[in-house]
């Protein structure tokens, strides 16, 4: 599942669109002192109030926002399971049967219930749909648009939301004209901020894949190992965070644990170079142990062979032929990404601008050094320049 497909089932999410169709909607409410359902009620989608339907598409659109490998993340299931839950979500996906789809999916808030302790109180909700791809671009020219042969393609996403209490208010009563204390108990639901849910099936190459599924977790780069290995029986994807830890561990078994920032802005470079070749395919561009090689090389690091990255990639991951995405390993290349920090002040500066900052000896002091195009400017006072 790449970005862009990602980015087309997250555009479906609004209401009365010709290419989305919602079902019904399942609410689970799990009550964190009990570890237990407390209510539960399905209804068909149309039948919900519209302003309550406003705020579900928000909370559907925000659950899959995210990049993929940080919040949103294609998971394969395990090959054996005890009731797996790709039987149950496959099931749960075919019947038209409204009250199987419900009891189904049940039987996944069972499975989250087990060894399970919440901070809060719980919603867990599931909706069964049916969203639409074209087959082929829209002809403008053509008597038919592409909308008319289109591809139909079930669904059902499950988004698990955690609770609030109201805060205490003093309000004013306009008709008493008198103040009031506000004693309103019932908790709200965090429908702004999922905690963590999925959307089954996958897709791939714009096809439903039943064999993967697409978890998505509220905290980038923290999934729920509970949850994808017990719940959804899923095997565990590396975040981007880990793999980013894999590269910075295999360029220090060949580089050293010092680096200049001339090399390190070289080697973030080549590899943004890679990631813009590779912009337009249907696989995000990955790195093996040859081309580390080759990155490394380029950047100016010594004594860099192929047999040395494949022993590092080997002491590093344990995998010699691992491949890591590109886009994982370094940080946003045209933003402030990198965070320098000192105990006098934290700077922020690209990957690519990296180059003009150096770490120099002055004086027999550490200090770091930043090379500018322009004045400097504090609290309205320009800095005079000195000579060293």
């Amino acid at each position: 599942m790449n970005k862009k497909e990602v980015a087309h089932i997250r555009k479906q999410f609004k209401l009365d669109h010709d290419l989305m169709n919602i079902y019904d909607i399942l609410n689970v409410y799990i009550m964190k002192e009990t570890n237990e359902i407390y209510h539960w009620e399905r209804l068909p989608f149309g039948l919900v109030d519209r302003e309550k339907q406003e705020l579900y598409m928000g909370n559907f659109k925000k659950l899959l926002t995210g990049e993929l490998d940080h919040k949103l993340f294609e998971l394969k299931f395990q090959e054996e399971a005890e009731e797996p839950a790709r039987v149950m979500l496959h099931q749960g996906l075919v019947t038209g049967d409204p009250e199987e789809w419900q009891d189904l999916m049940m039987m996944l808030v069972d499975k989250m219930l087990v060894d399970a302790k919440y901070e809060k109180d719980m919603v867990v909700t599931f909706v069964r749909g049916q969203y639409y791809r074209p087959t082929k671009a829209r002809n403008e020219e053509a008597e038919e648009s592409g909308k008319d042969e289109m591809f139909a393609h079930p669904f059902i996403l499950c988004s698990v939301n955690s609770t609030e209490q109201q805060r205490k208010n003093l309000m004013f009563d306009y008709v008493e004209r008198e103040f009031k204390y506000n004693i309103i108990v019932d908790p709200i639901i965090k429908l702004s901020s999922p905690e963590q849910g999925f959307f089954y099936p996958s897709v791939t190459d714009n096809y439903s894949d039943v064999n993967r599924i697409l978890y998505c977790t509220g905290k980038s780069n923290y999934p729920d190992p509970q949850f994808i290995e017990q719940v959804l029986n899923a095997e565990r994807s590396v975040t981007a965070l880990e793999e980013r830890s894999f590269f910075e561990e295999i360029v220090k078994e060949l580089a050293g644990e010092q680096l200049d920032t001339t090399t390190l802005a070289q080697v973030y470079e080549e590899i943004q170079q890679v990631i813009e070749g590779g912009e337009g395919e249907e696989e995000p561009p990955k790195l093996d142990y040859k081309d580390v090689e080759r990155v490394l090389a380029a950047s100016g690091v010594e004594n860099v062979t192929a047999e040395k990255v494949e022993r590092a990639f080997e002491t590093v991951i344990d995998d010699k032929y691992y491949e890591m995405k590109a886009s994982s390993v370094i940080p946003k290349y045209t933003t402030k990404s990198i965070k320098i920090e000192t105990k006098v002040a934290t700077i922020s500066v690209s990957p690519q601008d990296l180059r003009y900052v150096k770490q120099v000896n002055y004086q027999g002091k550490r200090c770091l050094m930043i090379e500018v195009d322009e004045e400097v400017v504090i609290e309205g006072f320009t800095l005079s320049t000195e000579t060293l």
